[in-house]
């Protein structure tokens, strides 16, 4: 038997009809959470503004109250408030996309409904996928992407299951998960076929499938970092008087404050991190196994230790006093790029041992 006759045409088949309707409802679960934001209640606009210039002068130091009770003093403690690190800044959360608003909060959780939906769709697309060949699905730069786009939704819907305020979230990411199959059913495209032989190995599940969960929690906290560095500004305005555009009090007004997306995005970087070390390790045990040697300096290898070295950076910024708040967050996208690049540009445009079928 040769081993294009191994593969199941009609499940590779049902795997593309998967991807496509999954795309078809992921475009559903996009206008849904538009909906969201447009027709979420703006009565709570302007509450960073409030915050912010009501705040008591940190410089001057607070008043203390000595009331006499029946001859005893009683000293009042008076409140200390503490700032966040990164934003410097006391400003509530916003109250969502949905803006607290009932109907907005309605096409929020159709939303929701909807890229549920979709998650499964396309995991079962990836699953025949993996059936029409009995393997894992991610022998190329194709099966790499809509692995990686379920994955990415399998954590945002991991985060809301367990409670997390990520609802903001969801239009950014349902936004690139469209572009990312776009791109998967356009240009990666490749039929679904046997490996090579190198790649038959139980390393092949331990290894890429780690580095395939990282990178989906890497981007999710790439996200909660741009976002950031826009709340921060937007703050950073009010807060020297500045009036930001409408737009942008409309919408950054509903995210969580700066602080808080300073400290998502930092929480899940370092929560994945010792994973990402992992399928560093044990990629170079496989090359091992495969070619003889654990570490040869191939581009794959050298841009994944590059990506680590980054994001140690950037987790070591963070224990450091003069790297928070937008410095530490600048670094943490170039750490995010350096994997952008590891999982496009070497595969696409540069060659070596980990160069199989195309891309």
């Amino acid at each position: 038997m040769t081993l294009a006759a191994a593969t199941n045409e009609n499940l590779a088949q049902i795997s593309n009809v998967l991807i496509y309707s999954a795309m078809a409802v992921y475009t559903l679960a996009f206008f849904a959470y538009i909906a969201e934001w447009l027709f979420g209640s703006r009565s709570k606009v302007a509450r960073t503004a409030a915050a912010l210039t009501t705040k008591p002068d940190a410089k001057k130091a607070p008043a203390v109250t000595v009331n006499q009770a029946g001859g005893t003093a009683v000293l009042e403690r008076p409140k200390v408030t503490v700032r966040a690190a990164a934003g410097r800044r006391d400003v509530p959360d916003g109250p969502g996309a949905h803006g607290g608003d009932e109907q907005g909060d309605l096409y929020g959780r159709i939303a929701i409904s909807l890229t549920v939906l979709a998650f499964l769709v396309e995991f079962a697309g990836v699953l025949t996928r993996a059936l029409s060949v009995e393997r894992a699905p991610w022998g190329n730069m194709y099966e790499f992407n809509i692995t990686f786009s379920t994955v990415a939704v399998g954590v945002y819907l991991g985060l809301l299951a367990l409670k997390k305020n990520v609802r903001w979230l969801g239009l950014f990411l349902i936004t690139s998960v469209l572009l990312d199959l776009g791109l998967a059913v356009t240009v990666l495209y490749t039929a679904s076929d046997q490996l090579v032989p190198a790649l038959h190995s139980y390393w092949l599940y331990i290894h890429v499938s780690t580095a395939i969960f990282c990178g989906a929690v890497f981007y999710v906290g790439a996200v909660g970092t741009i976002l950031y560095l826009f709340k921060d500004s937007y703050e950073s305005k009010l807060a020297s008087g500045g009036t930001p555009g409408t737009f942008a009090t409309s919408v950054l007004e509903r995210l969580p404050s700066a602080a808080s997306l300073d400290k998502f995005s930092y929480r899940v970087n370092a929560a994945v991190f010792p994973l990402w070390t992992f399928t560093i390790i044990a990629g170079a045990i496989w090359a091992g196994d495969a070619w003889g040697r654990y570490w040869g300096w191939d581009p794959k290898e050298t841009w994944s230790f590059i990506t680590w070295v980054a994001y140690a950076g950037y987790l070591h910024a963070r224990a450091t006093a003069g790297w928070k708040g937008r410095k530490a967050a600048y670094l943490a996208l170039i750490a995010f790029g350096c994997w952008l690049f590891n999982y496009y540009g070497v595969n696409i445009f540069v060659s070596g041992k980990h160069s199989y079928a195309g891309v």
